[in-house]
C-alpha cells in the first residue's frame, strides 16, 4: 500500500468531498458515503478531521483563501474603481463556474442539516464579498463615476445579482452556468 505524504489524505478527502457536491441532485453527503468513495474507513476520516463539520471548513477556507487572494490581487492591480467592480464580479461568477461543487457551499445548500456555525462563516463571508465591492464602488466615486452616496447600494444590488447566479446555477443541475449573458447584465447593472 502507497503511502501519503503528510497533508495529502487532508487534500484528497476534501478534493472528494468538493466532487461528491457536484452531483446535481445534491444529495446529503454521509461521512460513510464519503469514505466509501475514498476506500477508506470513516475511522480514517476521522484521523484527518474530527467531524464532518471541520471538512466543511477546510472547503470554506479554500474558498475564502481564493476569492479574497483574487480580490487583492484585482484592487492591486486596477486602478480603476469601476473596473475592479466589474471585475471582481467576473472572477466570483467564473470561480462558481469552475468549482460547481463550492457553489452549493456559497449558497449554503450543501449546508443544510449541518453546524449551524457553517452557514453563519458562509453569510460572512457573502458580507465581506459585498464589502469589497463597496470599497471598489467607493473608490469609483471618488473617480467621479458614480456619486459616493451610491455605493453601499450598488454592491448591495451587485451581491444580490452575483448570489442569483449562482443559485441559479446550483439549482439547475449546473446547467445554467453563472457566465451565461453575464457580460451584457453586468453592464446593464454598472
Amino acid at each position: 500500500m502507497a503511502t501519503t505524504k503528510p497533508g495529502e489524505r487532508k487534500l484528497q478527502i476534501l478534493q472528494m468531498l468538493a466532487s461528491m457536491l457536484e452531483n446535481p441532485a445534491g444529495e446529503k453527503i454521509t461521512t460513510a458515503a464519503l469514505a466509501a468513495r475514498l476506500a477508506v474507513s470513516e475511522a480514517a476520516l476521522y484521523r484527518h478531521f474530527a467531524s464532518k463539520a471541520q471538512m466543511f471548513e477546510g472547503l470554506i477556507d479554500f474558498i475564502e483563501s481564493s476569492v479574497f487572494g483574487l480580490i487583492n490581487q484585482i484592487n492591486q492591480n486596477e486602478d480603476s474603481g469601476l473596473l475592479q467592480v466589474r471585475t471582481i464580479a467576473a472572477m466570483l461568477l467564473d470561480f462558481a463556474e469552475q468549482n460547481p461543487g463550492m457553489t452549493r457551499v456559497l449558497i449554503g445548500d450543501a449546508l443544510v442539516n449541518e453546524d449551524d456555525r457553517l452557514q453563519q462563516r458562509m453569510n460572512t463571508f457573502i458580507e465581506r464579498v459585498e464589502l469589497a465591492l463597496r470599497q471598489s464602488w467607493k473608490i469609483a466615486g471618488s473617480q467621479g463615476v458614480i456619486m459616493d452616496s451610491e455605493a453601499p447600494a450598488r454592491a448591495a444590488l451587485l451581491t444580490a445579482f452575483i448570489l442569483g447566479r449562482w443559485h441559479r446555477f446550483a439549482k439547475s443541475g449546473f446547467q445554467q452556468r453563472p457566465s451565461d449573458g453575464a457580460a451584457d447584465q453586468l453592464a446593464l447593472l454598472l
